[in-house]
């Protein structure tokens, strides 16, 4: 059968997608009552997405679905890898310099000059956090750079 793979792909990551927005929807309500956009918005909007990726791999797999060989699967394991790494260090690093490191390895690794990609990282790191800080009013952990 074709698509087997994105099929199975599609619902593991249906049943993540599930799990996520389950868990974001615990978040306790916050001193002083219930706001429009809270600390559960964020997950809930990458579920909503997650779940629509996953219906479409299910419902429409690529025919010709080969697993990457040689490069393109190490390039795979290392995008990964960064992930899980941004994942860990964002709490003590905070969301700048993790991003930074995050998106412009990645960036990078996609074949971007060093110079432009972490530049990229940069400028997406703090558009993200000025507009989530400032303009959502979500705070995004400082890490070392948290100004007390």
């Amino acid at each position: 059968m074709t698509g087997l793979g994105d099929r199975l792909l599609g619902l593991g990551l249906l049943v993540l997608a599930v799990a996520y927005g389950w868990v974001a929807q615990q978040w306790p309500e916050p001193f002083g009552g219930a706001e429009t956009v809270g600390p559960e918005t964020f997950p809930t909007i990458l579920a909503v997405v997650l779940v629509a990726g996953s219906i479409y791999l299910m419902v429409k797999p690529d025919p010709d679905a080969q697993w990457p060989l040689g490069r393109s699967a190490v390039e795979l394991v290392v995008s990964l890898v960064v992930l899980v790494v941004y994942a860990m260090l964002l709490e003590p690093l905070g969301f700048v310099i993790s991003t930074t490191l995050a998106v412009g390895t990645l960036s990078w690794r996609m074949g971007a000059p060093a110079r432009n990609a972490f530049l990229t990282g940069l400028i997406s790191a703090v558009v993200v956090f000025v507009l989530f800080n400032y303009g959502l009013a979500l705070s995004l952990p400082g890490g070392i750079l948290e100004v007390n």
